[in-house]
């Protein structure tokens, strides 16, 4: 079923938070329920985050056209006021909700459990949310996903990884986008996959163009899909 069209805004289901609460606290809390409702389900959940023009969008669409035979998907496209991403992958033919969140820079764990009231969890093999385009903020606020995946693209510059380390340390696999850039950009692939391992030793690494797909299927086996 394809519903691009239905926008969950984020003003409509503001928390309410009282005095002395502390709202990171809360958020992981709220994750760890919204975790063990998917857990029941038996729904695989991802969270993707990254800048703008990363390349999220083009690397859902793509997971989507190569994964929808196989898993029943649904996504949540973050975004602050349009639809036009949520477009995008709806015309591969999974249900999509839109969850605007005006100003904010980042999902939270309480605007996606109203998010997944709206879609059914037992027809739901494979939920993938992707985070409003942002490497900073979404770092500190978990969503209740089994994987979070970080996308950063060549065209950043060759210290992304660097300037922004706690949003990699939160992450389970990195993904390197618009390989065919590098050479460029004068970027190196190596290098960032090395500043990565610093950074968070465990982390998996898949480098792709998600325009094209290529390295897809490599990124598809890191995620255990």
């Amino acid at each position: 079923m394809t519903n691009t069209k239905e926008v969950l805004k984020g003003d409509e289901v503001t928390l309410d938070i009282e005095p002395g609460m502390n709202i990171l606290e809360v958020n992981k809390k709220l994750a760890q329920k919204n975790k063990d409702i998917l857990k029941e389900h038996n729904v695989q959940a991802i969270d993707i985050m990254g800048s703008i023009g990363a390349g999220k969008t083009s690397l859902i669409e793509k997971l989507v056209q190569k994964l929808k035979n196989k898993y029943r998907i649904a996504v949540f496209k973050g975004d602050l006021t349009t639809t036009i991403d949520a477009d995008r992958i709806g015309r591969h033919g999974v249900q999509v909700l839109t969850i605007n969140t005006g100003r904010e820079c980042h999902l939270d764990a309480n605007v996606v459990a109203r998010a997944m009231e709206r879609i059914s969890l037992k027809n739901l093999d494979l939920l993938i949310i992707e985070n409003v385009g942002n490497l900073i903020c979404p770092a500190e606020f978990p969503l209740g996903t089994e994987k979070r995946v970080v996308v950063i693209s060549v065209t950043e510059g060759p210290y992304m990884i660097l300037k922004h380390p706690f949003t990699f340390m939160t992450a389970d696999v990195m993904v390197i986008n618009k390989k065919d850039l590098a050479e460029t950009m004068k970027i190196d692939i190596k290098q960032l996959e090395k500043q990565a391992k610093e950074v968070k030793p465990d982390v998996k690494v898949a480098v792709t163009n998600a325009l094209t797909g290529e390295g897809v299927e490599e990124l598809i086996k890191v995620l255990e899909l």
